[in-house]
């Protein structure tokens, strides 16, 4: 499928209206999905026949000191798989210190049985005296 002979100039025009907070179709957020939506192309054209254009909408987002919808959510993603990261950490050390302290308690416990089988044994071999 051919692109409109039109396409870029609805992409720049969908760029100024969403660049000036006066979106037509779409929700006006500063993604390419809204300014596809808002050109009335789809997404591909951005990413693969237009992908200048996509810059430039980036770089006046950037510029105008906004940031992008899409980076502001993989920039909370991120903080927000860190601190699961560090939870995560921190369980694993606690975890490992259950481990330590459960084999402790299991070799005393082995130590302590043998013991015990041994006594057993002992008295088992002790003959009663009438």
């Amino acid at each position: 499928m051919s692109p409109a002979p039109d396409e870029r100039d609805r992409i720049r025009a969908a760029m100024d209206r969403i660049l000036h907070g006066r979106p037509e179709r779409s929700d006006g957020a500063l993604t390419i999905v809204a300014l596809a939506l808002e050109a009335g192309v789809p997404r591909s054209a951005l990413t693969q026949r237009h992908a200048d254009l996509k810059n430039d909408f980036y770089a006046e987002v950037r510029a105008r000191g906004g940031t992008p919808d899409s980076e502001r959510r993989l920039r909370t993603q991120v903080r927000r798989l860190k601190e699961l990261r560090a939870a995560d950490a921190e369980e694993i050390a606690w975890l490992k210190a259950d481990v330590k302290a459960l084999v402790g308690a299991l070799h005393q416990a082995t130590t302590e049985n043998q013991l015990l089988r041994r006594q057993q044994a002992a008295c088992r071999s002790v003959t009663s005296v009438p």
